[in-house]
């Protein structure tokens, strides 16, 4: 039972118990909380990486909520349209991480609040899983590691689908299955020693190994970027969009 169902079924249980007949939303849960009024989509616009066009479309497509402390959440849906979990992070005005705010799942906010049972276990997927269904066949799928970076590049390379993992070590033969058959390039972050992008071969051989379709590495990154750069952590994103100033965009 998902996230949806569970919570669903457990307002209703209460509803039923308190004797409420109030017509209750019946939406989604990731409905609910659409918005483009966040930090991470106002600082996306202010700092001129995407248009108020181009980001109203990228929160459309991937669904971006806002929690109502101003982060985003970062819905992850699979191919069949479940909602698996949320992730809710907060962006600084310069659209980099507020590393004083740990990002945290929505699943775990609904089992604090008792509206999920204290032993659910949330399945994670790659977020934007949900678009590999519905786009073109033929459509090259790129999976890279933040959430920032799908965004952005799904409006930068509109010729691609973007996914993101989440995070370098989120990437797993698993978590690759729903995308076997497709044309797939993953795009690992690079760094100082190219840890990372091993890391990331090693999982598309395997996966290759597993379902007979081949996974490509981009390896873009390990030859462009400066060493400076790479000790930064640079990923495609920051390769396409140097730093630049940033103003105030009230949406």
């Amino acid at each position: 039972m998902k996230i949806d169902e569970v919570f669903c079924h457990t307002f209703k249980a209460l509803a039923h118990e308190l004797g409420h007949d109030r017509p209750r939303d019946t939406r989604p849960m990731w409905q609910r909380r659409l918005s483009t009024a966040s930090e991470f989509c106002r600082a996306l616009v202010a700092c001129g990486y995407l248009s108020e066009e181009q980001m109203q479309r990228a929160a459309q497509r991937y669904r971006l909520g806002m929690s109502r402390d101003g982060g985003v959440i970062f819905w992850q849906i699979d191919e069949h349209e479940v909602l698996r979990d949320g992730k809710i992070m907060h962006y600084r005005p310069d659209c980099h991480r507020d590393h004083d705010r740990k990002p945290t799942w929505v699943s775990y906010l609904l089992k604090r609040n008792g509206q999920l049972p204290e032993d659910f276990k949330s399945e994670h997927c790659l977020f934007g899983l949900h678009l590999s269904v519905s786009s073109v066949v033929e459509k090259t799928i790129c999976v890279v590691e933040s959430e920032k970076t799908a965004v952005i590049m799904s409006e930068a390379k509109p010729e691609y689908i973007w996914l993101a993992t989440g995070g370098k070590t989120e990437l797993n033969v698993a978590k690759l299955r729903p995308l076997a058959g497709r044309k797939v390039i993953l795009f690992p972050d690079t760094d100082e020693t190219g840890e990372t992008y091993r890391e990331w071969y090693d999982v598309a051989e395997a996966a290759t190994d597993v379902f007979g379709h081949p996974f490509t590495v981009s390896s873009i990154l390990e030859q462009r970027a400066t060493k400076a750069q790479k000790v930064a952590k640079i990923d495609i994103a920051d390769l396409l969009f140097p730093p630049r100033k940033y103003a105030v965009w009230h949406p």
